[in-house]
Formats: structure tokens, sequence, C-alpha cells
């Protein structure tokens, strides 16, 4: 399965033409361009060819070099932009000499999808980690010349690295695994101890059993089983009764709702619905009237109440007397008291003019003499 994923995985991220030289575009002469063009094509783009290829060149001979010329060599100046500038219109330049590819060369077949999704998300992973592994290895293997010893050294550290991380999450994922499988372990342990130890009881209380089986009478005992299995005897048949009473209590229910759809439909329930309306339309005019027959009746009864309420009754004749009396004799106090007031005022009157009387007479005795 490893060697079919491998194939199938090889198979999808094989290289890809994108684009196809145009037949009357201008020839390529040198060999960096014909490159470059072949990767254009593909779909891969490189930018700073010569720069590149110095600085190669320059890690190569980097032990070699003696002091002075390194520094020499450091001090050179390099126009990046300039660079930049004319890497760019040279890709141009190859780009107008080439056409889209009208084909379906290199897109994924509907039995590759289906390959690819059958395999596991992990294998895949684990496929394609070997796979960029292995390329690079065989790449580095192949063109040694090109590379310099430290640039080796740095791919090869960087290969042992990636193993050391796949080796620890794997060492990880069988750590959780046993942590998981130990604790599964430790409750299956406890579950049979707490089995065993239910085991032991049950047995325990089947050996006092069949001791007291032992010790009492076998007749009493075949009669308590007959008695115990017509117990449960009875308890399935009282079930079974209740099951079919449901069923038939239901098939009952059933059939009263269809008779009722069927005398719905056959119209046998409108007659009854309108005798009890009619019935209901009398019994209510006959309220409505009862109601007006109680209204007038109650205003008859507050006429008669306010023309009672109009007599005094001998109470209240009784309290008006009294009052009138309480008036006479009040108004009779106050006229004499004013004639006892107008008595000793004339007496008062009478006095005093019986002395100037007396007092006149006095003078005119007096003056005679």
């Amino acid at each position: 399965q490893a060697l079919n994923s491998f194939t199938v995985l090889q198979e999808v991220y094989k290289p890809q033409r994108k684009y196809k030289r145009q037949k009357g575009a201008e020839e390529l002469l040198d060999e960096e361009s014909k490159v470059h063009a072949t990767l254009l094509e593909y779909g891969r783009r490189y930018g700073f060819s010569r720069q590149a290829g110095k600085t190669e060149q320059a890690e190569d001979k980097k032990i070699a070099l003696p002091p002075g010329l390194a520094a020499a060599g450091k001090a050179e100046p390099c126009d990046e932009d300039d660079l930049q500038a004319a890497e760019e219109l040279r890709i141009k330049t190859l780009m107008t000499g080439m056409a889209a590819m009208a084909t379906e060369e290199g897109k994924l077949t509907a039995s590759t999808v289906g390959q690819i999704v059958g395999l596991q998300s992990d294998e895949i992973k684990q496929i394609v980690s070997e796979y960029a592994e292995k390329q690079s290895e065989l790449s580095a293997e192949e063109r040694p010349e090109r590379l310099g010893a430290a640039q080796q050294h740095r791919r090869k550290v960087a290969s042992l690295n990636k193993q050391i991380l796949q080796k620890t999450k794997l060492l990880e994922e069988l750590q959780a695994k046993c942590a998981d499988l130990q604790a599964k372990c430790t409750e299956a342990k406890k579950t049979l101890t707490e089995v065993k130890s239910y085991s032991e009881k049950l047995d325990k209380e089947l050996a006092a059993l069949e001791t007291i089986e032992s010790q009492a009478d076998s007749s009493i005992l075949q009669s308590l089983r007959a008695l115990v299995a017509m117990n449960e005897n009875l308890k399935s048949q009282e079930q079974e009764f209740k099951a079919h009473c449901r069923e038939e209590m239901e098939r009952l229910q059933q059939n009263i709702e269809n008779l009722k759809a069927e005398a719905v439909e056959d119209g046998e329930e409108q007659e009854p619905n309108k005798i009890i309306e009619q019935q209901y339309k009398t019994e209510k005019d006959k309220l409505q009237k009862i109601r007006l027959l109680l209204a007038r009746r109650n205003r008859e009864i507050a006429i008669l109440q306010r023309k009672i309420d109009e007599v005094p009754s001998r109470a209240e004749l009784t309290q008006y007397q009294k009052r009138f009396i309480e008036l006479y004799i009040s108004a009779t106090h106050k006229e004499t008291k004013q004639f006892f007031t107008l008595y000793n005022t004339l007496d008062d009157k009478k006095v005093y003019l019986e002395k100037e009387v007396n007092l006149l007479n006095s003078i005119h005795d007096n003056f005679h003499q």
C-alpha cells in the first residue's frame, strides 16, 4: 500500500508543463536562456541567476581563497536593483514567445483523486515527507560537485532534525497511547476486582441457601417452588392480559373515532346540533325577557320605597314633637324673660319719676312759703 501511495503521489506531483514556445518565436542561442525558457514552460521562475551562481561559486571556493582575495571579493559592489530589473525584462522577453497549453496534460484524473482520497491523511503526510527527503537526498547525490561542504552539512543537519522531530512526534503518540492503555488496564483490573468480590459474595449466599435448603423439609421446598413458579406464571399472564386490554381499548377508541367521522360525513349530527342551537336561542330569549321584567319590577319597588320613605314613621313624629316642644319652650322662656326685663325697667322708671315728683313738690312747697 505504501508503494502504491508513493506511486500515486509521484504521479500527482510530477512536473506539469503550462506553457509552450510558439513556432515563430526567436531562437535562443545561449544555454542559460534555454534553461530559463524550459523552467518557465513548467511554471518555475528563478531570479538573479548570475548572482546566485556567483554566490555558489564563492561558497565552493571560500575555503581555498586567501584572506586578501576574500576581502577584495567582499568589497566588490553589486547593484541588486539593476540585476532584478534586467532579470524581469529577460523573463518578459522569454514569455512573449510562449503560449498557454491547450491540452489537459498534467491534470488529475478521477481515479487518481479517488486513490488519494482513499488513503489516510497520516499516511499521506508521512509519504510526502519521505518523498521530499528521498528527493532531496537523490538531488544531493546527483550533484555533489555543485554544492559546497557547508551547504551539504546544513542539508544533512536539516534532514536529521526533521527525522528527530518525526521520531519525537511518534514517541509522544506512542507514550499517549501507552498511558491510555495503562488507564484502561487499571480500570479493567478495578472492574475485575469488583466482579470477583461480587461473585464471591454470591457464592457465599448460595452456600448459605444450600445449607438452609439441606436442613429444611423437602416437601415444603417443593411446595414453595411450585408456588413461586405459579406466581411467575400469574405475573406473565397478568402482563399479557394488560397488553391485550390496552390493544382492545385502542381498537375500540379507533372504532369510535371512525364512527364519529362517518357520522359527520353522513350529516347525522347536523340535526341534533340545529335542535340544540334552537333551544339555546329560545332559552336566551326567555332569559332576556325575564331580565327586562325583573328590571321593571325593580323600578316599581324603588318608586314605592321612595313613597314609603316620604311618610314619617312614629319615631320620626315623636322626634318632631319633641323638637317642636323644645322650640316652643325656648320661645316662651325668651318672651317671659323679656317681660320680666320690661317690668323691672318700668318699675325703675316709676321709682325715678316718683322721686322727681317728690322733689318738684318739695320745691314748689318751699317756693310758696
